[in-house]
């Protein structure tokens, strides 16, 4: 096992060993454990009380931080010529069709979210592949693939993400960076969390949030008490 740094000892020593926080306590405490060189992102690692392989127990959904992500996300819109003008005012960082999807099967990627009609669906297809493993296929169920796409994209440039459970029964998600304030940092972790308590399966069964975990990108984890997470 890895030998722990002075900063690492150093921010370990913050955390009390077996406590669980508030969200709000959690939030000020991951700003002190953070010491990486460069403005890292805050993730919640949620493990939920669900089975995944049964349909009936996927816990999906979408959340609009309302402090937005502190990220640049970068945008595709995959429309037809008379959207390519709404795509555009909206903030799309490229807008097109043809051209992107031949750019797509040559192994381009490089962007964060794509956006797209229901008319053009059955083109993205054979592209699955590719788009499908880096979690890129525009669904239905995320707001990815609408008619109204000034708004999906807008919603996206302003904080809009989607989760999933993985199969082992986690929700991660970035939810800001360490250089955000304290505050900032609680309300988007409870704006996430109260839509997974929303999305809650009837199939569940028991303890729901069996633990939450709030992290920077190389800090070590805060557990967040399961049973109070919305306190102030």
């Amino acid at each position: 096992m890895a030998k722990l740094t002075k900063k690492q000892k150093e921010a370990q020593s913050k955390i009390e060993n077996g406590k669980t926080y508030t969200v709000a306590e959690a939030s000020a405490l991951i700003k002190e454990v953070s010491n990486e060189n460069f403005d890292a992102s805050v993730d919640l690692a949620v493990r939920l009380n669900v089975d995944p392989r049964k349909a009936n127990q996927m816990v999906r959904g979408v959340v609009t931080l309302p402090h937005g992500t502190g990220k640049d996300v970068k945008v595709l819109a995959l429309v037809t010529p008379d959207k390519e003008a709404e795509a555009k005012e909206a903030g799309a960082d490229f807008v097109g069709l043809d051209e992107y999807l031949e750019k797509i099967k040559g192994g381009w990627t490089d962007v964060d979210v794509i956006i797209t009609m229901p008319s053009v669906m059955g083109k993205l297809g054979p592209l699955g592949r590719v788009l499908g493993p880096r979690g890129l296929m525009p669904n239905p169920k995320t707001g990815t693939v609408t008619m109204d796409i000034a708004k999906a994209v807008s919603d996206v440039k302003a904080g809009k993400i989607d989760f999933k459970v993985d199969k082992t029964g986690i929700v991660h998600a970035a939810i800001g960076k360490a250089s955000f304030d304290a505050e900032k940092i609680a309300g988007n972790a409870r704006e996430l969390l109260t839509t997974l308590v929303k999305l809650k399966p009837q199939a569940a069964k028991g303890v729901y949030m069996k633990s939450i975990h709030m992290s920077t990108t190389m800090s070590p984890s805060v557990a967040i008490d399961t049973k109070r997470f919305t306190e102030q």
